[in-house]
């Protein structure tokens, strides 16, 4: 066989997995907002959340109220009620919904989960140490995560009582200090009360499910694309605080940039970066979708709310766009695989 033959195949060997990566990419389908909600919305997009009369809370810059939209998507007021003289929020990370409409609201300025009812005055506050993520759960009790756990999840009654924490961190930190100033993960529910975990800052992408007693149901992970190779060395944990003092002590972007659960199929939907991936009730993954405006600008949700015929993907500092929801679509365009 001839030289010249040899380095012709030497070349294309070579570039085969780069060819494989770029048929990868490619068979990812893209997927375009069919429009945009609630206009003046857009710096500091972090959650968005809907109530069973479908009335839309969202927190955004401000971080002292909640904005409130009506059906037909106007503003209609924000919470705490413009009418509250005494009661503020200090500096609201997260907020969720329970099945009575009321507004539960992870103030971590204030060191406290704070409810509120519909017409948005304050029902009651719970003590919480730095609150970073919340989610109502059936039987007037909600699970948090802090910066000050010494678990991923603690559920809390209405009334103050810890009533019991679990899940382990999946990293080893070098001081029990650096635990107060990193955010462990964010949380999502469904209305049988499962609890759904995002890890903020492990290299792989990973959701775990569990129920409210504790115990984990399953474990979502995907590789990161850009942490594939260290990811697969790392079986016995990650330094995270390696990871959070990357880029000269700034924290590490989280990996997951969002999640949303259907409450009722129980499904979840993950962002990590523009890419938006499926998953069914039981962790398997059904679809992945690059998501983009309708003019073709790329979108990296902040937070994701799931309703029965769209989803509603929320990008800081974009806005909040509508999307068609592509597995109710025929399975020619699903990016089923």
């Amino acid at each position: 066989m001839c030289l010249a033959v040899l380095v012709a195949i030497a070349t294309v060997w070579n570039l085969l997995p780069l060819f494989a990566a770029t048929r990868t990419q490619t068979e990812v389908p893209a997927i375009a907002a069919s429009g945009r909600l609630f206009p003046e919305l857009g710096p500091g997009l972090r959650a968005l959340k809907r109530d069973s009369i479908g009335q839309y809370y969202i927190l955004a810059a401000s971080s002292s109220t909640v904005s409130v939209y009506g059906v037909d998507g106007k503003r209609i007021g924000e919470i705490p009620a413009v009418s509250s003289q005494i009661v503020k929020i200090v500096f609201a990370e997260d907020i969720d919904v329970d099945a009575s409409n009321r507004v539960f609201i992870a103030d971590l300025g204030a060191n406290a989960v704070k409810i509120f009812k519909t017409n948005g005055s304050l029902d009651t506050t719970v003590a919480v140490p730095a609150p970073t993520s919340v989610a109502a759960l059936p039987g007037n009790e909600f699970a948090v995560t802090s910066l000050r756990s010494d678990h991923l999840v603690t559920i809390y009654s209405e009334q103050g009582k810890l009533i019991r924490s679990f899940g382990g961190f999946r990293d080893r930190l070098s001081s029990d200090d650096s635990k107060r100033y990193i955010n462990h993960g964010r949380l999502s529910g469904d209305s049988l009360g499962f609890i759904y975990f995002a890890f903020t800052l492990v290299p792989d992408a990973t959701i775990r499910k569990y129920d409210r007693f504790g115990y984990s149901a399953y474990e979502i992970s995907l590789p990161h694309p850009d942490e594939r190779s260290a990811s697969s060395s790392q079986a016995s944990g990650v330094d995270i605080l390696a990871l959070a003092r990357r880029n000269q002590g700034t924290p590490a972007k989280p990996v997951i940039n969002a999640f949303g659960v259907d409450s009722v199929s129980q499904d979840v939907w993950m962002a990590t970066g523009d890419l938006l991936s499926h998953f069914d009730k039981n962790g398997a993954l059904v679809g992945s979708y690059r998501t983009a405006t309708a003019n073709g600008t790329r979108l990296e949700p902040s937070a994701i709310l799931i309703e029965p015929g769209r989803i509603l993907l929320a990008s800081d500092p974009v806005g909040v766009y509508e999307f068609s929801r592509p597995d109710k679509q025929s399975s020619s365009s699903t990016g089923q695989r």
